[in-house]
């Protein structure tokens, strides 16, 4: 029986249609290998085990009879534990709703569900999708395939590494600043992070509401695209998701050639700070992008070093409001006090870590009296600036390249007790979220050993644009046979 652990999404599919192995062989591969690895990567929560392989069985009949789903129906995946599925905890890994077993799908998971994908399980992730490391979940520590020394990045650290180690052909993340494409990177998968209101929200339990977006994990550019399909859409139970037209249509053919793309360098990325080795790795890519016909233009972002600022201005306001719910007497685990203001500080207190204490605190000063104008209107006011350079640059260049992360994955603990150097991890990817844009990140070589990862940036709505600059550098680069991190 071949190896099925490291067969991409689309090669699965592929051969369940032929006969070649089963929907039920390829979950229990997965399950295994999850087991396997729990007590060294640490990458999901939960397993689904009776009901993924009842759900394989159930791929499996359909496939026979010729009565497919989609192109993905009993391919297995894993979830973020911060979306809800029926019947399972979703704790967002927080102690505040660790006992939180969700009575409804979320949107995501119905269509994966009505699509005939296997969920093998949920993934850690940081507490509130709080973090660049998963390292503040109440779960521990997700590490790295790569080197289990080092971080596997965050917050969708969990749904990174199932891609990374065999565990899950696709998974899905979410990403607020950063938080699919950086983990993708520093675990070399593909993390694509969809336009703001592509895919519905009703059912993630929200952080920043104007900043976070569902996306997948995988490992090609095409899988992430056929995922993609299968999730996005208009959805009556998310206000802010969008009504998606026939020309945002995903990819159906793959160029080879980039002959007549416009790919741009905004020079205020390249400058110091980055590792010498990750931007060697990126610069060969450039130049690989370059050898298949693409044109290579300098483009400015000029309000760039605000970026950082605004968004962790904006993301702590609207992560104050939106967790002020968990207090232990609407939701949340309660902490009996003496009086009802000691019942929530303690409630609150002992159920959110310190990184979300942190940033609730942040956020709950910027929008009190005195001090809204002065931070978060002033936050918003350079937000449409920085919207506006990505407007003007993409007048020039169709697709827009940067380095995804400034390092590659660091040692657990490194940065725990400096905050302010792990948000610098977020440096090229938080702008993408405050302007809403599409962006992806794909493997483009290594750094001392360690996977670095080359982030292409779309317009509004075109995913296809970023997939196909993507699918076309994974051929001609050649990397998939050295992307399995050692057994």
């Amino acid at each position: 029986m071949e190896d099925l652990t490291h067969k991409s999404a689309t090669e699965l599919a592929t051969g369940f249609a032929k006969g070649q192995w089963t929907s039920r062989q390829a979950t229990e591969a997965c399950l295994a290998i999850a087991k396997k690895h729990a007590g060294t990567t640490n990458a999901y929560v939960s397993l689904m085990e009776t009901e993924a392989l009842a759900a394989a069985d159930a791929a499996d009949a359909r496939i026979k009879a010729g009565q497919s789903l989609s192109p993905f129906d009993g391919v297995p995946m894993a979830v973020k534990d911060n979306m809800a599925a029926v019947g399972t905890k979703t704790t967002a890994g927080s102690a505040i709703i660790k006992d939180y077993v969700t009575p409804y799908d979320s949107t995501v998971v119905a269509k994966l569900k009505a699509a005939g994908l296997v969920i093998v399980g949920k993934t850690n992730m940081d507490e509130f999708a709080m973090g660049g490391s998963t390292e503040t979940s109440i779960y521990g520590a997700t590490k790295n395939p790569w080197d289990t020394s080092r971080i596997a990045g965050g917050s969708s650290g969990g749904a990174a590494v199932v891609v990374s180690e065999g565990s899950a052909a696709l998974s899905l993340g979410s990403d607020t600043g950063g938080s699919i494409r950086q983990p993708a990177a520093m675990c070399g998968v593909v993390g694509l992070k969809p336009t703001y209101g592509r895919v519905s929200r009703y059912g993630l339990i929200a952080m920043a509401s104007s900043l976070d977006q569902i996306g997948p994990f995988a490992r090609t550019a095409q899988d992430a695209a056929t995922l993609l399909s299968i999730i996005e859409g208009r959805d009556m139970m998310d206000s802010t998701s969008v009504e998606l037209q026939k020309d945002w249509a995903l990819p159906t053919e793959w160029p080879e050639s980039l002959k007549g793309v416009r790919v741009g360098l905004p020079k205020e990325y390249f400058v110091s700070g980055m590792d010498p080795e990750v931007e060697k790795s990126v610069r060969a890519a450039i130049a690989k992008l370059e050898s298949l016909g693409a044109e290579i233009k300098e483009v400015s972002l000029p309000h760039t070093e605000y970026a950082l600022a605004t968004y962790y201005v904006l993301m702590p306001c609207e992560a104050s409001a939106n967790l002020a719910r968990f207090d232990g007497i609407r939701y949340g685990t309660r902490v009996q006090g003496a009086s009802l203001e000691e019942t929530y500080r303690k409630s609150r207190g002992q159920g959110f870590g310190a990184e979300v204490r942190r940033r609730i605190m942040i956020g709950t000063y910027a929008l009190s009296s005195g001090y809204y104008d002065a931070y978060y209107l002033k936050a918003q006011k350079v937000r449409r600036l920085i919207s506006n350079d990505f407007v003007q640059a993409f007048a020039e260049v169709d697709v827009i390249v940067t380095p995804t992360a400034p390092t590659t994955a660091w040692k657990l603990g490194e940065m725990k007790d400096d905050p302010l150097a792990m948000y610098l991890s977020d440096i090229y990817t938080v702008s993408v979220n405050v302007a809403g844009l599409p962006g992806v990140s794909v493997p483009c070589g290594f750094a001392n050993g360690l996977p670095v990862g080359l982030q292409i940036i779309g317009k509004h709505f075109d995913e296809k644009a970023i997939l196909q600059v993507a699918n076309a550098y994974e051929r001609a680069a050649g990397l998939k046979d050295k992307l399995y991190p050692p057994a």
